[in-house]
């Protein structure tokens, strides 16, 4: 074990390369896995805030507020049931709740012997949240702020009554909880009363359901991050394997069994996994801890998901962290291992023997490879699901990786083949040789070089789609936002003669095609026949919509409720036929566009509070000065076009923060291990080097060379990253995003993004290349004669 152990102190700089390399892959699986983790905490404590879920609710027809009357008449009737009031308070969410009849289960706030449940349903009451939320909230008259730990974040509970004087919602009740268990003989729903619903309950919740597939993503990347590290620790763990060889040699030599000594082996790898993986563990974390803002800001802007911005050391995450380090160091030593033990026993001196097995190696490679990318062709035609277009991009990406160094094997030979000087043809045939010492590293470059080309391929396409998207959609020169039917009523007379156009925005939530989907409710107007552009339309679709014949929805609702043009759907009872089907970039869910006059007579109730207002651009601000002195509306209630796409690509940018972190780290991680690769390569290349000094050529120009040998190599990479980067975009869009949110998106080409992306990795090819070739330039000469001095 002495022995063994002896290599790595004699080679600090190999050491530190498997460590750093382990410990890097590590650290950005368990850092993404962390923030999952996290997530899925709070999603978790979200879905035990009101049993959500587990209980069914009943709510008013459209989604308004209850009366406090139709609480009463509800448990007059026999329903066992319980009233919540909700809102927002201070950018918290408020839950009141009733717990002399809340069922089991509702909250995590549970009531024991130690409770004060009398300073709960006293007039001063309390307010139970954790301390982030509690600190959110702010001061509040007669009312004690009470921290307990396992609450989900942004969620603050009280007593009913407290909630309604706090929220000003006196006398009302936002909807119901029905216990599971409810009395025989009790009146039917709609005996009670036929303005109210029930709402059953889904199995988990549907910020979870939605955000999965943005999990899904972070844990590819976090994978494939992970993937590139161990490419280094493979190409570290086989240079080791071969600067051992005389070692191995001599020990078997002397007596050693095989078996013992490829435990011993295993026993060193394992016990440089877990330091290693340790050491990635702890960086994951503080890695996680940079992330998690910007994952948080991620999931509310997209889903409404309230995320924990403080980090935990939870056990599902550091422990896997910890078994995929020892289970990719097992991996990436396997096949040095396996060569270990095939060959004979003196043979393992041998260079040429050595090389014999590394082309054997070669061939089963290539085919493994033609073996990936033909399944890869066949699943590009195939792939539904997000798990098979998942199984796409591995079978793509490994596949792709696989063959590298047989494409540049080949374009070597060429090169070979078609220069003349004596100078240029050793250039070629040695930079081929070099291929099985920095293969692993390239194909660490190709698949970082790739992940940036597909993902910032995507992340274009989807920001120029969204940016015209937005440009169709918000197409009104202001909106405004009232927060009750009276001031809608005195904002509409107010502004009627001065504006050209009033665009009620209405909406209410149902279930169309067994989709959650929101119903809008649209005044004929040009305003949408002139912006809005159609995935799929029959021929006159707004006249139709006009008439209250037809429905126009989106993409989503199309795809995952099976819905084409021309078949009928239902809507709170009436049918309509679908006459087009648009693009809804960036929403999750369903939705529908009916006229505003239908829309009137199946929701009553669903008064439209928010309003478009079509006018000259050089009059909203004048208008906005004249309605918040007249009537006293709020600035944040009013807001321009300009400003609600301002917003709205603030949002996306935030939304793709993490991606790009992961895509820098992936790159960083490449060119570590291509710097890696040459330092551990300089000292054995002296036998390839020393004859062609000896026959002339300085130091200098064989370090010059050894410069451009790593930038043409890089090169040659990049040249092959291009397509498989633009057929990782081509899946991600046609495939995994169709499956994730339900529509796809138009695919563009950004050719300056990628020359400058090539830049990049030229530039970290040369700079890893830049110390080797120093080195070299300033071996002593005394160093290279040793060369011919040796059994060589």
């Amino acid at each position: 074990m002495t022995a063994l152990l002896s290599h790595w102190w004699r080679n600090p700089l190999q050491l530190f390369t498997l460590m750093a390399g382990l410990a890097l892959a590590t650290a950005l699986w368990s850092g993404v896995q962390a923030v999952n983790a996290e997530a899925r905490a709070s999603y978790d404590a979200a879905a035990a805030t009101l049993g959500e879920g587990t209980f069914d609710r009943i709510t008013l027809r459209g989604g308004a507020a209850m009366s406090q009357a139709d609480y009463v008449d509800l448990r007059r009737a026999g329903w066992l049931v319980s009233p919540v009031v909700e809102g927002r308070l201070n950018g918290v969410r408020l839950i009141g709740i009733d717990p002399l009849t809340a069922p089991a289960g509702v909250g995590p706030v549970t009531v024991d012997e130690s409770a004060d449940l009398a300073t709960f349903l006293s007039g001063a009451g309390q307010i139970f949240a954790n301390q982030t939320t509690l600190d959110a909230i702010g001061d509040l008259q007669n009312v004690e702020k009470v921290q307990v730990g396992d609450v989900a974040p942004n969620v603050a509970y009280t007593d009913i009554g407290i909630a309604q004087r706090l929220l000003d919602q006196v006398g009302q009740v936002s909807f119901v909880i029905v216990h599971p268990d409810q009395p025989v003989g009790r009146p039917t729903l709609a005996q009670v009363s036929s303005d109210l619903v029930v709402r059953t309950a889904e199995n988990g919740t549907d910020v979870s359901k939605l955000t999965d597939s943005f999990h899904l993503n972070l844990t590819a990347f976090g994978f494939l991050s992970f993937a590139v590290g161990i490419f280094i620790v493979n190409g570290a763990i086989g240079l080791a394997f071969e600067q051992r060889r005389s070692v191995v040699r001599t020990l078997r030599s002397l007596g050693m069994p095989l078996r013992t000594l490829i435990f011993l082996i295993v026993f060193e790898l394992l016990l440089l996994a877990i330091v290693a993986g340790v050491i990635g563990v702890a960086i994951g974390y503080l890695v996680a801890g940079l992330l998690l803002p910007d994952v948080a800001a991620t999931l509310r802007g997209l889903y409404g998901a309230d995320v924990s911005g403080a980090l935990q050391l939870r056990a599902s995450w550091w422990l896997s962290g910890l078994a995929i380090a020892v289970g990719g160091t097992m991996l990436a030593g396997g096949s040095a291992l396996w060569q270990l033990a095939r060959l004979p026993l003196l043979a393992q001196g041998q260079p040429r023997a050595l090389a014999m097995a590394a082309g054997r190696r070669a061939w089963w490679q290539a085919a493994i490879a033609a073996i990936l990318l033909g399944l890869s062709a066949i699943l590009a035609f195939t792939a539904t699901g997000l798990v098979a277009g998942f199984a796409l991009l591995a079978a793509l990406l490994i596949g792709a990786a696989l063959a590298l160094p047989v494409i540049l094997s080949q374009v070597l030979t060429f090169g070979e083949n078609a220069s003349k000087g004596m100078i240029t043809k050793w250039f070629w045939a040695d930079t081929r040789q070099q291929l099985n010492g920095l293969s692993l590293a390239l194909m660490a470059l190709l698949l970082a070089m790739s992940a940036n080309v597909g993902v910032s391929t995507m992340v274009s396409s989807f920001r120029l789609t969204f940016v015209g998207f937005l440009d169709q959609r918000l197409a009104s020169e202001l909106y405004v936002y009232t927060d009750d039917t009276a001031a809608a009523e005195a904002l509409v007379d107010y502004v009627t003669p001065r504006v050209d156009a009033i665009l009620p925005i209405q909406s209410a939530q149902v279930t169309v095609s067994g989709v959650p989907t929101d119903v809008f409710g649209a005044r004929d107007h040009p305003t949408y026949s002139d912006n809005w552009t159609f995935v799929a339309i029959q021929e006159m679709p707004w006249k139709k919509v006009a008439r209250g014949e037809a429905i126009l929805i989106n993409e989503q609702l199309a795809r995952r409720g099976a819905v084409s043009l021309g078949d009928q759907v239902s809507i709170a009872g009436q049918s309509f036929e679908v006459a087009g089907i648009y693009g809804d970039y960036g929403n999750p869910i369903g939705q529908a566009l009916i006229n505003e006059q239908p829309f009137t007579r199946l929701f009553p109730d669903a008064a439209a509070l928010r309003f478009g207002l079509r006018m000259p651009s050089d009059e909203v601000g004048d208008l906005r000065d004249d309605l918040a002195r007249d009537l006293g509306l709020p600035d944040a209630n009013m807001i321009n076009q300009a400003g609600i796409k301002a917003y709205s690509l603030d949002v996306f940018d935030r939304t793709f923060t993490v991606t790009t972190a992961l895509n820098i780290l992936t790159l960083s991680v490449a060119g570590f291990a291509i710097l890696m690769s040459l330092l551990t390569l300089a000292t054995m290349r002296l036998p390839q080097l020393a004859p062609a000094w000896a026959t002339g050529m300085t130091r200098r120009h064989l370090a010059t060379l050894e410069l451009v040998r790593a930038v043409l190599l890089a090169s040659l990479t990049a040249v092959v990253a291009l397509p498989l980067g633009l057929g990782l975009a081509w899946v991600l869009l046609a495939i995994v995003n169709v499956a994730a949110f339900g529509w796809e998106l138009p695919m563009y080409f950004f050719p300056a993004d990628y020359a400058r992306l090539g830049m990049f990795a030229l530039i970290a090819a040369a700079l890893a290349a830049v110390i080797p070739a120093i080195r070299l330039s300033r071996t002593p000469p005394a160093v290279l004669l040793k060369v011919f001095s040796n059994e060589r």
